[in-house]
């Protein structure tokens, strides 16, 4: 948070260092004044009474400014402590995916957003605050003393009487506390967790509300929310009740003990005062020297007071500081791909391949080369899940730009976990993985809309600086939405118009808009999982044939036969780990594909189950598809 001693942070705690001394030096001149007023009111002297008041009025609008800064700069310092920690941890969140790892490939951090956040946030408050909690103390509590000393000095008093007192009783007071002392930071870290969790259920509600209302789930989400609900207020409950009794005892050690010990400390000087009782030690002398050192007294009382008080939120920010350094340090490791994960499966079956462990924790052995040539080779290359299920002990094979690859088989073969691999999301658990960076692009049959105006959705994940750049003009833009039939959009709302368009495009249209990104982008590779589902036949032909006009080499994923011409090659998967890669014939795939349908079609007999089952090995389909 403070990088430097030269640095704005620097600048910041120096102006509060100073006003908050200020400050102290302040309370010493209101003390002795407010002693001086009452005594002139005791003894009935107008004119310096009026004389006094006036001071007092004047010494107000310095007191005002010099609180007004405190408070000001003490939010700045908040600030720019809030701003430093967010920078840091966005390099890290967005450093080599580490927002993805983290969510995926490790179990270790809950509500990431949460920690980004709140928790940030109340790091640097609480940093800020507790910064002046402590240094304003301190100053009062240093030269407090030395005013209190020297105001007893002059009653001609024994000086080690009341500091003896006061220590004592601060110290015995402050070690109960400390014994006694429940756990705050464990408490508020258990408290975070928990309003992190019911945030999350209600995210989840929010991002699935259609799914919620066709199903009439509203129930159960209703039950789980109560749920969550109900686990933090149980928490808060034992927290109040925790802090409850701890309240009672620090009230009564330091508003009533301290209390009268400082009364007795006060009166001190006057009951046992070694001076010589003369005409000017009067009533009003008395009056001035009780106030002032009542004034003193108090001032450093609730400096000893705040100080206490202090450890008490020192610990709670201990908490907060725990999750946002653990967060920290999950980032890091995510990003040079060392991951902590509870694994809910191990297949335990014969495979040529084996994982290798370190403690609990897999170890990713494979070799990831970036090639210069445009070529995919994988060398006995496994797919393995974050779970670390092997789906696939094996996978070889060699692709050159212009080999269309169409990959199929059952659900859960590792199709989508392929792409996965390819793209670098996934750690290469063995053999030896050829890529070309920056060649690939990749597209979901959910595409993700960006928020931003209609130009930044068929950019994406360039700026408006990176299109200028690539000397693409608006006009592009529009010949590439006309290729997928989008130019509607552009002529009804227009390439700057900022709107939700998650909300606003249908299931098809966003898909069209993803085919737009990859021709705005032009990889050596694209990689399709089920990318045009929502698009109609004769619209999603044109698309393809247009991404093969381009060059742009394509690995598609689908169960659409009418996809199958626009491919050279198929990498089949058997959903048992076994694959075949080969030329695509796709004249004779879709006559077996006819002659399954017609099968499916007529009466069961065993003829026909024995010929289906001959078909979905030769297909490597599911008998349903």
């Amino acid at each position: 948070m403070i990088p430097s001693p030269f640095c704005t942070e620097t600048a910041l705690l120096g102006g509060h260092t100073t006003f908050l001394f200020l400050r102290t030096f302040l309370s010493i001149y209101v003390a002795n004044l407010e002693g001086a007023i009452v005594k002139y009111i005791v003894s009935n002297e107008p004119k310096l009474f009026i004389r006094q008041i006036m001071k007092w009025f004047a010494v107000a609008i310095p007191a005002t400014f010099i609180n007004s800064m405190i408070k000001y700069l003490e939010s700045r310092i908040a600030l720019s402590f809030r701003t430093r920690l967010v920078e840091h941890s966005y390099r890290l969140y967005f450093n080599n995916q580490s927002y993805y790892r983290v969510t995926v490939l490790d179990g270790r951090l809950e509500n990431c957003a949460q920690r980004l956040t709140d928790d940030i946030e109340t790091v640097a408050n609480t940093v800020s605050h507790l910064y002046g909690q402590i240094t304003k103390p301190g100053f009062d509590i240093l030269l407090m003393g030395i005013a209190l000393a020297n105001l007893v000095k002059s009653r001609n008093t024994n000086l080690l009487i009341g500091p003896a007192i006061l220590t004592g009783v601060v110290l015995v007071s402050a070690l109960v506390l400390r014994v006694v002392s429940p756990k705050f930071g464990q408490l508020v870290a258990q408290e975070a967790e928990k309003k992190g969790y019911l945030r999350h259920v209600h995210g989840r509600i929010v991002s699935n509300a259609e799914e919620i209302a066709f199903y009439g789930g509203h129930k159960v989400e209703q039950s789980h929310l109560r749920q969550a609900y109900r686990i933090l207020v149980e928490h808060l409950e034992h927290m109040f009740g925790v802090k409850l009794w701890f309240v009672m005892l620090e009230q009564f050690l330091m508003k009533y003990v301290w209390s009268g010990a400082g009364m007795i400390v006060v009166s001190l000087p006057i009951l046992l005062a070694t001076k010589p009782k003369s005409k000017d030690d009067n009533v009003s002398e008395r009056t001035h020297y009780f106030t002032t050192a009542k004034n003193l007294l108090i001032t450093g009382s609730n400096a000893v007071e705040r100080l206490m008080s202090s450890y008490k939120d020192v610990v709670e920010l201990a908490g907060h500081t725990a999750r946002v350094a653990t967060m920290f340090t999950v980032l890091e490791e995510a990003s040079r791909g060392i991951y902590h994960k509870t694994l809910v499966a191990k297949k335990e079956k014969a495979s040529e391949f084996e994982i290798e462990f370190r403690g609990d924790q897999p170890l990713a052995k494979g070799k990831l080369i970036y090639s210069t040539n445009h070529e995919i080779i994988l060398i006995n290359v496994p797919i393995v899940t974050p779970n670390c299920d092997i789906v696939c002990p094996s996978l070889s094979l060699h692709l050159t730009p212009g080999q269309h690859l169409l990959i199929t088989g059952p659900n859960g073969c590792g199709k989508s976990s392929l792409f996965r691999i390819l793209s670098g999301l996934w750690p290469v658990y063995g053999g030896e993985l050829h890529t070309p960076k920056n060649s690939m692009f990749y597209i979901p049959q959910r595409p993700y809309m960006v928020i931003g105006n209609l130009r930044d959705q068929v950019i994406y994940p360039d700026t408006y600086a990176d299109m200028i750049n690539k000397q693409v003009t608006e006009e592009d833009l529009r010949k590439i939405m006309r290729m997928v039939h989008l130019e509607h959009i552009v002529e009804r709302d227009t390439f700057h118009e900022v709107k939700d368009w998650t909300d606003i495009l249908s299931g098809g249209e966003k898909q069209r808009m993803a085919i737009a990104r990859l021709f705005y982008h032009k990889p050596k590779y694209a990689l399709l999982d089920e990318c045009t589902s929502a698009v109609s036949i004769d619209v999603e032909s044109h698309i393809y044939q247009a991404a093969i006009d381009m060059g742009i080499t394509l690995l598609t994923i689908t169960h659409r036969p009418t996809l199958w011409k626009f491919h050279s090659h198929i990498l089949q998967f058997d959903g048992t780990g076994y694959w075949e890669f080969s030329e695509l014939n796709h004249h004779s795939r879709l006559d077996l594909k006819k002659e399954k349908e017609e099968l499916l079609r007529a009466k069961d007999s065993a003829q026909k189950e024995n010929r289906l089952s001959e078909l979905n090995t030769l297909l490597c389909e599911d008998m349903t598809q």
